[in-house]
């Protein structure tokens, strides 16, 4: 009798997780697809065609630390936008014990010869983006504020295209979009290049009409008035371009997300595992910081905490249902189950496949309007990555969880070699 009632227990259990984890498949999938779902909102992400005349003034932040194999080319990039150089204010963000970045900053600086180049140099704490940000704002007197991170590429037009909007649409922040560039350099690369696509592309979309965004950590534009109102970013915080956004939603800020694929920003993906897991162990961990620090449950809708409490235990539970696949398995071939038991375990499977058909068409995509050739080949190093994608993911969701049980705080850097600049990706 205790058996039989331990087996039912179990059962529940067991149909529980599963019908979980294929809901929380399908909101993936939903999210990855929410822009394509309606001709129209392909519409939204559209840069505008016809530029008005510059008016407002950008201050552009480029915060860096170790950055001496790209950040003289940044801010030589960042220097050639197009657009007045009399509204521009540039400042380059290194700590004093950085000598290897403030040498190359302060070699460029020297070679453009112009005022409005900066270079703010601190030496307190926190050693952290956030910290050095908060002290540009201070500074900072153009209209608009924006971050640029040390690698990035901007597309010479995206002052144009934010200024137009700005006038047209009288928004105050502008999510543009951010894309990894070098998809096939790494196994890993194909699933990353594909989350930024997705992120930017659609997913965010999805939050903005839900009224509940959080912001990437570079080429979000603010107007400066907004920042300092807000009082900048959370210095304590490992991801304060997602505090960030959570905190405009709640002053109810006017967001405009654009993905034009002409216009993205472009970066890379992290050079090794190592550094991929650490990249995202940070993620996580500032989730979880923001998770406990509980203004997400200031949204004034009922349905946007819980998508924002969606958004910040996410890591975790994709780890918690990585880890039940091996379980999944092992429980196919050595537990008997009912039959209507067992045809529902097989639920978790048509979402995987439902997923790698997406995936492929989106890498299709992203090669397509990125002028690169299309390789079958390729298709299938993203088939035969995707599990083990999943791992090195809840690597990161697990260490995460284990630095915040252990008061570990620190900011894990992301290294940058300049892999979209260096190498053509065909």
């Amino acid at each position: 009798m205790l058996l039989n009632i331990c087996i039912h227990a179990l059962e529940s259990i067991y149909l529980l997780i599963i019908l979980l984890m294929t809901a929380q498949a399908l909101f993936t999938m939903r999210l990855h697809l929410f822009v394509w779902e309606d001709p129209k909102r392909a519409l939204l992400n559209q840069a505008p065609t016809i530029y008005r005349d510059p008016h407002y003034s950008f201050t552009i932040m480029l915060p860096a630390r170790h950055e001496e194999q790209v950040y003289r080319e940044t801010i030589q990039k960042v220097y050639d936008l197009n657009y007045p150089q009399e509204l521009l204010q540039i400042i380059a963000i290194c700590r004093e014990d950085d000598h290897g970045t403030i040498a190359e900053a302060r070699a460029k600086i020297q070679e453009l010869a112009t005022a409005n180049v900066q270079l703010l140099i601190f030496n307190d704490t926190p050693i952290n983006k956030p910290h050095g940000l908060n002290l540009a704002l201070r500074v900072a007197h153009g209209d608009i504020v924006t971050i640029f991170d040390a690698e990035d590429e901007p597309h010479t037009d995206i002052l144009n295209v934010i200024n137009t909007t700005m006038l047209n649409e009288q928004v105050d922040v502008i999510q543009s979009g951010v894309q990894l560039m070098n998809h096939n350099t790494h196994w890993f690369c194909f699933l990353n290049v594909l989350e930024y696509f997705f992120w930017f592309k659609s997913s965010l979309h999805f939050f903005v009409r839900s009224g509940m965004t959080p912001l990437g950590g570079n080429t979000v534009f603010v107007r400066r008035e907004t920042m300092e109102q807000l009082g900048g970013w959370d210095e304590n915080c490992l991801t304060e371009d997602a505090d960030l956004g959570i905190r405009l939603c709640i002053a109810r800020a006017r967001v405009r997300i654009i993905y034009d694929d002409e216009f993205v920003t472009r970066e890379e993906t992290p050079h090794t595992i190592e550094q991929f897991i650490k990249q995202r162990t940070r993620w996580n961990q500032g989730f979880i910081q923001i998770l406990f620090k509980g203004e997400w449950r200031k949204l004034p809708e009922f349905s946007q905490r819980i998508l924002a409490c969606y958004i910040l235990i996410l890591p975790e539970v994709q780890a918690f249902f990585a880890l039940m696949i091996p379980i999944s398995l092992l429980m196919f071939f050595v537990v008997k189950l009912p039959l209507w038991l067992a045809m529902l375990t097989f639920l978790p499977l048509y979402c995987f496949v439902l997923t790698i058909f997406i995936d492929i068409a989106a890498l299709y995509e992203f090669v397509k309007v990125h002028q690169r050739v299309w390789r079958w080949h390729e298709a299938l190093l993203l088939f035969l990555a995707f599990f083990p994608y999943q791992v090195i993911l809840s690597i990161g969701a697990l260490r995460a969880v284990f630095r915040y049980l252990n008061g570990k705080s620190n900011w894990e850097k992301t290294a940058h070699i300049g892999q979209h600049r260096t190498r053509s990706v065909t």
